[in-house]
């Protein structure tokens, strides 16, 4: 626990220290923000500065710091290093300067930053590349949901059969997918988001009340970080990929420009990017811990029937479901529900969104009416809808396309790293705040995609 708490005390100062030091390298000033000068009423528009901070940390966390925390707890304490150093140095870096980017290109999308500083057949690759990213975060975050949304109901609501298919909560969630995307942000997203976000949040803060009332045995960081590993993977490359939105994620840099559009001043861009960075590699923390305590001190109840413990992407939901109800009972199932249904739902809506925008701006076709958000969403949804079926027909489909999302989640990293380096390094600013990170993460995806076999 000793580890624990220092890995906490080192991200809360990270932000105060090494995010101020960040945020004097770009220079915030009081230019006029998007939200401001493009003002439509859908997409750009002036929100709370709290409002916006919920809502850019449920888009980038989802399920993301919970799943994620709860495989890489598998590599022992290696896992809070990778946390720490990846989310104050890397992560939270990565998503401040692609917000601020963001904001200074009028709210543009990934791509266009990226052909911006990288060039347009970058532009045009990292436009394919990032609407499938974001497609298979849908189809992913359906799924799951879909599934933990039967299983519940076959305990909690017997008699009632159409409540316990998994088909019919797959149409509930997707109907409220096409709503979402197309609606104004402040009429769904920005009413429901902040709720959902202090559930997230109250869970982890609830579990961590725990952790400190039982006090486990875990391994320490210095009683050795290899030797503490369960599983067979070495922890180069595998630990850098599995845990991504807890320490950087590329998917973050498709969700700031969401909120890009929303902020009234540039001085707001620390605390809600690089805060809600900091705030998501608390919360994987916490579970990184709930998982050792569980691995190392008491194994979980069913933990060991779980495909021998070794691969357990598709089980986190089940897995974050039993810790809930073994610490928190009856009200810890009622979190474990707001966390792994309402997260991953979430995380999907805003992904589909990204991608509408992402498509309408390569198209230039202005997204104000309803017809117009139609014309891009209805192949969309329909590329979705078709890799969802394959998922479902294949037995290894949640794992393939999860396998698939972790690779491709950090090689969207690093492009948005290196174009991050070259407008720092164009405006003659200290480029190594990203060059350092743009590197690692270059060498962690390469050696991972020639080494793991995720086909």
């Amino acid at each position: 626990m000793i580890t624990f708490v220092l890995s906490l005390a080192a991200l809360v100062l990270g932000y105060f220290l090494y995010g101020r030091f960040v945020e004097r390298v770009f220079g915030p000033d009081d230019r006029p923000t998007p939200a401001i000068a493009k003002a439509d009423g859908v997409d750009f528009m002036v929100l709370p500065s709290w409002k916006i901070f919920m809502i850019q940390f449920l888009n980038i966390a989802g399920t993301g710091p919970i799943f994620g925390a709860i495989m890489g707890a598998k590599f022992g304490p290696a896992a809070y290093l990778w946390i720490v150093f990846g989310c104050i140095f890397a992560g939270a870096t990565h998503d401040y300067l692609s917000g601020m980017l963001s904001i200074r290109n009028g709210g543009a999308n990934l791509p266009e930053i990226i052909g911006k500083y990288l060039g347009n057949a970058t532009k045009q690759i990292m436009l394919i590349f990032s609407v499938f990213l974001l497609m298979m975060v849908g189809a992913v975050f359906v799924y799951s949901p879909a599934l933990l949304l039967q299983k519940l109901c076959l305990s909690s609501v017997p008699g009632i059969e159409i409540l316990s298919n998994s088909t019919f909560w797959i149409i509930v969630i997707f109907v409220y997918y096409i709503i979402a995307t197309m609606m104004p942000i402040d009429k769904i997203i920005g009413k429901i988001y902040p709720l959902f976000a202090f559930s997230l949040l109250f869970m982890a803060v609830a579990l961590m009340a725990m952790l400190f009332v039982k006090m486990p045995d875990i391994p320490e960081v210095w009683e050795g970080v290899g030797e503490a590993s369960l599983t067979t993977k070495s922890i180069f490359p595998c630990l850098f990929i599995t845990i991504a939105c807890g320490a950087i994620s590329g998917f973050h840099a498709t969700q700031s420009p969401l909120m890009a559009r929303c902020v009234k001043s540039e001085k707001m861009g620390r605390p809600i990017f690089y805060g809600a960075m900091i705030t998501e590699g608390l919360v994987a923390l916490i579970w990184a811990t709930v998982a050792m305590y569980f691995f190392y001190n008491e194994p979980t109840p069913g933990y060991q029937e779980m495909a021998g413990g070794e691969e357990i992407i598709s089980k986190a939901p089940a897995i974050v479901s039993m810790v809930c109800d073994n610490w928190l009972g009856l009200f810890g199932s009622i979190l474990a529900i707001l966390g792994v249904v309402a997260a991953p739902i979430t995380s999907g809506d805003t992904a589909l969104r990204s991608a509408r925008l992402i498509i309408a701006d390569f198209i230039h076709l202005e997204q104000k009416t309803m017809r117009k958000r139609l014309y891009v969403c209805i192949p969309m949804f329909a590329a979705v809808i078709a890799l969802l079926i394959w998922q479902m027909a294949n037995p290894e489909g949640f794992d393939v396309i999860w396998s698939w999302f972790g690779w491709s989640n950090q090689t969207l990293s690093v492009f948005t790293l290196w174009a991050i380096t070259v407008y720092l390094y164009q405006q003659k600013k200290n480029y190594w705040i990203s060059l350092v990170p743009a590197v690692f993460m270059t060498v962690v995806s390469v050696v991972y995609l020639l080494t793991e076999q995720i086909f």
